[in-house]
């Protein structure tokens, strides 16, 4: 599994990439581990637009063949875009989760949170811990 060295990630398997369609917002999704352990996701359940995420809470879930798991807020926010393509192919999350699988963009209330994100050296030594 790689972990691609452009973006930033939390120890919930979340991942960050700078910028999100504009400038101000970041774009999220899960990582190649978590969708491989999730296994075939059937579901996808996303915050909606304009709603307010906070760094580290549950905002949406991922149902899969195997069993229901949270999406965790890698910052707090406001959200400002949802992948819709994500309601008819919910198995774009496993075909391409560091592409056409994103989850949502968040504009962050404090740009130094995404600066205490991992690094992917970050990440996949916490993998392996």
């Amino acid at each position: 599994m790689t972990n691609p060295a452009d973006l930033k990630y939390t120890v919930e398997h979340e991942w960050l990439r700078e910028p999100g369609e504009t400038p101000e917002s970041v774009r999220v999704g899960i990582t190649d581990y978590a969708q491989d352990a999730l296994g075939d996701i059937v579901y996808v359940s996303l915050p909606e637009v304009g709603a307010t995420v906070t760094s580290g809470a549950a905002c949406g879930e991922l149902e899969s063949t195997k069993s229901v798991s949270d999406v965790y807020a890698p910052v707090t926010g406001e959200i400002t875009a949802i992948n819709e393509a994500l309601d008819a192919t919910p198995e774009l999350v496993n075909n391409d989760p560091y592409g056409a699988g994103w989850l949502f963009e968040v504009v962050p209330a404090d740009k130094g949170e995404v600066d205490g994100l991992l690094d992917a050296a970050g990440y996949e030594a916490q993998l392996e811990s």
